[in-house]
Order: structure tokens, then C-alpha cells, then sequence
């Protein structure tokens, strides 16, 4: 089982409700509709029973035919280690042994595997799931309830939200109707379904204990938090209403113990919902960003009455304003230090979470109407919402064909000839960026946009991030197969 452990609430652990590996993004073209019946359907009523409680069988029996078991396998790596012969130091010069003993042997990890769970969200086998479940999965298997078995692929995946699509190759499979999980209400009754410990097609029942919860463990987050109990395994299951309706993805449970004894968080499908059409459609998901560095007002009108200051901003709930980033789409239209964000969208904004939600919501480019304090009088703003790197562009995954080059890490021999530490050696190379730039086969890059190169996922996570940067540019430090120092400047525009 993954976990992160955190600091809340005492001596605590947020655990990841699954055991599994993570990583990879393939790109796909094609359209997403997700299938979103017309009016809620009337097989699932509200029922009361004794005790005030609601009847969720018929939400349960339609749910749990959609929640798939997943099994992933991450293959074991096979690198070259250096052992030395135990018997060198008294026969090594008597026999001849080169190098004092030493020699280079192949070792390879072993194959690793975990378990989660997904949700089918459409008839011809797209299927919804955690990020930390299939990320860096070399082989998935898919079971449906019914023990039919398939292949999973991945479409898409986005480790800020914790979210991935994969596809399985089937026709007219069952799926759970996607709900509005900003209808939820505190209290209200869902049903966690999934496959913890193994366990297939299990269902808990709980209410929904809090909304818009922020824990740390995500880039961008607004949990659903739930006393349904979740375990290892529950991972990308589904969180339903009592109508058997999707409202979130299980990802992770709170507790000291390992296991379920508390609560339970779930991605709400007010952001699953934009992340798996952009993952469908781009291969990557187009985020909006606002453009600022806040704080929830509470905790900002805390530390400063720790420090002995009174504060009076003329409102005691919304998002506190602590920097507004230069170039932004904040900066453009004049929100400053020290606003006070109250409402987006017509939502009122209590805390920074519920604005990471509404904000998730959106794409590059979107227009949105921000309700702000200043110097404790209210005031509006249209706000157009850019990309990371400054723009309303479509950010799409950088095709790495074009840059032309294959590379593998520099061996322990080719290291010490080259007085190197580390190094990725370009072992293949054709027409491309990078041939164009006047590398060649053999060239050793040393160093791209500040980050050493010392595995093939370091070259693939520099391009990666540069991707998304505002300049999209790769600066690389490199040498020359004959040990000549040069450096290249690549455009990821062009």
C-alpha cells in the first residue's frame, strides 16, 4: 500500500486506499461524452426504513456492476551493478584478476504489483481511476463484476488532482450515471463501493462528514470527506448518493492505524469531470489558472493575532490574497495584496480549497467573475483565465518523437573515462530538435534546466516540466563524444 504521511490532527497518517505503482501519460484524440442520464432515474427512490435511515440497496446493486477490481504490475528494472570477487585480495595477483576483483553483473528488482479500484463511465469501456493506482503500471488487468477479464490501457493521467483514465476494449458494459457532487449535503448518506483487501464488489455506507477538504496531499484538492469506511483497495472506487448517482472517487483514508478507523476522503466529480474530458481529448488537462498565492482568511486572521495584531478586513470567511504572480490574469485585472476573494462563478468562496475547485473547473481562456474585498468594501472583476505559461493556448503533451533522440544512462566504465559523476548518452539519434540543435550520436547531456541527468526519467521529467512552463524552453549542458563542453538551446514552441 502507497502512503504519505502528514501531520494532522496529532500523530496521524493520510494513506492512499491502495497498494499500487505510479507514473505514465499516453495521448489520445478522440472525444469524451460522459453519459449523464437526462433526469435522475427513478430505479434507486428514497426509501425510509426503520431507525430515519434511507434504503441504498437499489443504489447499491446498480453501482456495484460499474466498479471494477484493477490489478496493475510494474515490471522489475534490470541495471548493472559492480560486485567484488571476495577471493581478490588473496588471489588477484597470483591469477590475474583485471580491475582488483571487480566486475559488472546484471541485477534486476522484482516485478511489483498493487490493486485499486475504478468506475466505468461509459458503455464502451472508458473507465475512471486514481493516479496513484495505475501511474506507473506497465500491465493492467481489468475484472469486472461479472469475472469477465480485459487489458486496461492508459488514456490519461494528472498526479495534481490525482486522477487517470483508462480504456478497456468492450461494448455496452454497465455504468454509474455521473451526479453533481456540488448538491451534496452534510449529512446526507453515500455508499463507498470498491474492492478493498481484495475483496471484490464490497459496499460501506456512511454520510457525508465534511465538504471542500483540504489535507496537503494533492497540487489541487476539495475532498469529499466521509465516515464510509475505505481500505487499501478502495482506491478509484466509486462514492454514490442515494440515487446511485457518482459524486466522487475514493483516494484516500485518514487514520493511525493503517486501515480504516475514521474517515474517508473522495475526489468530487465537480473536478473529475473537467480532468477526464481533457485527459480524453488532449491527452493532458488544460489548467486555468488564476494567477495568486493565498491563504484561507481564518488562518490568516490567526497568525496574525498571534503576532499581536488586531485585523479587520471587513469579512471573516474567503481566500486572503498574499501575492499576486507578475503577468497573471490576477494582475491584469487588478486584484492585490491583501484582497479577500468571496465569490467565483456565483459560489461563495469560504476557504482557498472550494477556489481550487471552482477554478479546476475551468479552462484557459474562460472568463470568470471574482466578488473580492478591499479595505473592507466589495467589489467585482471579470477575470480572464490563462495557462501556466501565461496564455489561453491548448497546452498539449510534448510529442518527444520530435525531439529525435534516444537516450541510456552512461555505464560506471564510460563514467570514469569521462571524469563524470552522471550522464544520459544519446545512443540513437535522427532528424529533430535535437539534431537540428547539433547534438549527435554519443553526445552526453549532463545537466537540462537545472536538473542532473542521472536516469532517462530525469531527461523525460525535464522535458516534461518544461513543457508547462511559461518559456517552454530546454537549456542543456552537454559534451561532446571527444569530451568538448557545449550547450543547446531548445524551443519547444517551434
Amino acid at each position: 500500500m502507497k502512503q504519505t504521511t502528514k501531520t494532522w490532527l496529532g500523530l496521524t497518517a493520510l494513506i492512499f486506499a491502495s497498494s499500487a505503482v505510479t507514473g505514465a501519460v499516453i495521448r489520445s484524440q478522440s472525444s469524451f461524452t460522459a453519459e449523464v442520464p437526462a433526469e435522475r432515474p427513478a430505479a434507486a427512490p428514497q426509501v425510509a426504513v426503520p431507525g430515519g435511515l434511507v434504503d441504498l440497496t437499489a443504489a447499491a446493486e446498480k453501482t456495484v456492476n460499474a466498479v471494477v477490481y484493477i490489478k496493475v504490475t510494474q515490471n522489475g528494472k534490470t541495471q548493472k551493478v559492480t560486485v567484488r570477487d571476495p577471493f581478490s585480495d588473496f588471489f588477484g595477483d597470483f591469477f590475474g584478476y583485471p580491475g582488483g576483483g571487480q566486475q559488472q553483473r546484471e541485477y534486476k528488482s522484482p516485478d511489483r504489483h498493487g490493486a485499486g479500484s475504478g468506475v466505468i463511465i461509459s458503455s464502451d469501456g472508458y473507465i475512471v481511476t486514481n493516479n496513484h493506482v495505475v501511474g506507473n503500471a506497465d500491465v493492467i488487468d481489468v475484472k469486472l463484476n461479472d469475472n469477465r477479464e480485459f487489458k486496461g490501457r492508459i488514456i490519461g493521467c494528472d498526479e495534481n488532482t490525482d486522477l487517470a483514465l483508462i480504456k478497456i476494449d468492450g461494448k455496452d458494459l454497465p455504468t454509474v450515471p455521473i451526479g453533481n457532487s456540488d448538491d451534496l449535503k452534510l449529512g446526507q448518506w453515500v455508499l463507498a463501493v470498491g474492492n478493498p483487501f481484495n475483496l471484490t464488489s464490497t459496499v460501506t455506507a456512511g454520510i457525508v462528514s465534511a465538504k471542500a477538504r483540504s489535507l496537503g496531499a494533492n497540487g489541487i484538492e476539495s475532498f469529499i470527506q466521509t465516515d464510509a469506511a475505505i481500505n487499501a483497495g478502495n482506491s478509484g472506487g466509486a462514492l454514490v448518493n442515494e440515487h446511485g448517482e457518482l459524486v466522487g472517487i475514493n483516494a484516500m483514508l485518514y487514520s493511525q492505524t493503517g486501515s480504516y478507523s475514521g474517515y474517508g476522503f473522495a475526489i468530487p466529480t465537480s473536478i473529475m469531470t473537467k480532468v477526464v474530458d481533457d485527459l480524453k481529448v488532449y491527452g493532458t488537462v488544460q489548467r486555468a489558472v488564476l494567477g495568486v498565492q493565498g491563504t484561507d482568511v481564518t488562518n490568516y486572521i490567526d497568525v496574525e493575532k498571534a503576532k499581536g495584531n488586531e485585523v479587520d478586513l471587513g469579512t471573516v470567511s474567503g481566500v486572503y490574497i498574499n501575492e499576486v504572480v507578475d503577468a497573471s490574469a490576477a494582475e491584469d485585472a487588478g486584484l492585490q495584496k491583501g484582497d479577500v476573494v468571496t465569490e467565483m462563478d456565483g459560489k461563495a468562496v469560504h476557504k482557498m480549497s472550494e477556489l481550487q475547485e471552482v477554478i479546476a473547473q475551468h479552462r484557459p481562456g474562460d472568463k470568470v467573475k471574482i466578488t473580492y474585498v478591499r479595505n473592507k468594501k466589495t467589489a467585482k472583476v471579470e477575470v480572464t483565465l490563462r495557462n501556466s505559461q501565461g496564455t489561453t493556448k491548448v497546452v498539449e503533451e510534448v510529442d518527444m518523437d520530435k525531439l529525435g533522440v534516444q537516450m541510456k544512462p552512461l555505464s560506471e566504465s564510460e563514467l570514469k573515462q569521462m571524469n563524470l559523476q552522471y550522464g544520459l548518452s544519446i545512443s540513437a539519434i535522427r532528424r529533430g530538435k535535437l539534431m537540428t540543435a547539433g547534438a549527435t550520436k554519443g553526445t552526453i547531456i549532463i545537466q537540462v534546466n537545472d536538473r542532473k541527468m542521472e536516469s532517462v526519467s530525469d531527461w523525460e521529467q525535464a522535458v516534461e516540466d518544461a513543457n508547462r512552463s511559461t518559456d517552454r524552453t530546454l537549456w542543456i549542458k552537454a559534451l561532446t563524444p571527444s569530451g568538448r563542453k557545449v550547450s543547446y538551446v531548445i524551443d519547444l514552441n517551434e
